[in-house]
């Protein structure tokens, strides 16, 4: 039962959160020092993985099936580009970011910048007007270099992706929709990877019931928070999300200073 009770959290946070602009790899390591949860574990991890990447195929299946059957049209190629700088930072620094999640040292000061970032997007997201065709090459590239920094821990991949498409002077629809079918090869590379390292001998046991409770979780939370982002990008604001992660970044750097994270 404890083990199902992990899971369920860990999708459920990874669900929200990976697509949500407050950081999920931010909020499972602070979820896990706060608990008192162990590491999920690398076969576990992997799964969730797949759960968040499920909701985004469910959501956006019209523009896969798309971009599958049409592999050299625009978006295909937008997609490509933006993904070539976000896999060079990735396996350039894995290391490096793998080291600095471990520790958490720097997670409050990251809050406290994707806060930042989502206050100035919030006020560019009536300016842009590039559709979703309108996209440049040059918009794609910047737009991966952004996701490719994500990979710090609390550093958002949506609220950097989305930014940095607002940024760019994309229209609010336009630069959520680029975001998630950015994040398709993102997670799929991840899952690759980590994959890769399973193949290697380095899984963990886990029971089924737990490994399918998570990973439904993953996907059910996952598919809520797109729907809600984008609902946001078109009514709401980003703004609320600066504060929240402004109050996390607070409170994990008092935390710190005082001994207590």
């Amino acid at each position: 039962m404890e083990e199902i009770l992990k899971a369920l959290i860990l999708g459920t946070v990874q669900g929200f959160t990976e697509f949500l602009p407050v950081s999920s790899t931010g909020h499972l390591l602070l979820g896990r020092k706060l608990m008192g949860l162990s590491e999920a574990g690398l076969f576990l991890d992997t799964m969730l993985h797949l759960g968040t990447l499920l909701a985004v195929v469910v959501v956006f299946w019209k523009d896969i099936v798309y971009m599958i059957k049409r592999p050299f049209s625009r978006l295909s190629l937008l997609i490509i580009a933006g993904t070539i700088p976000t896999a060079i930072i990735g396996l350039s620094f894995e290391d490096f970011f793998e080291e600095i999640s471990k520790t958490g040292i720097t997670v409050g000061w990251e809050f406290l910048a994707t806060g930042a970032i989502l206050w100035v997007a919030d006020n560019m997201k009536k300016k842009g007007s590039k559709d979703i065709d309108q996209i440049s090459f040059k918009d794609a590239l910047m737009v991966g270099t952004l996701q490719g920094a994500a990979i710090l821990p609390a550093i958002s991949r949506s609220g950097l992706t989305i930014a940095g498409a607002l940024f760019q002077g994309i229209n609010k629809q336009a630069a959520a929709r680029f975001s998630f079918l950015l994040s398709l090869p993102a997670i799929l590379g991840a899952v690759v990877l980590q994959g890769a390292k399973l193949a290697g001998g380095q899984a963990e046991s886990i029971g089924i019931v737990p490994l399918l409770a998570g990973t439904l979780a993953a996907a059910l939370s996952g598919y809520v928070a797109v729907k809600w982002m984008l609902a946001i990008l078109q009514r709401g604001s980003l703004k609320v999300f600066s504060v929240y992660v402004w109050i996390l970044g607070i409170g994990i750097l008092i935390a710190q200073f005082t001994g207590h994270f």
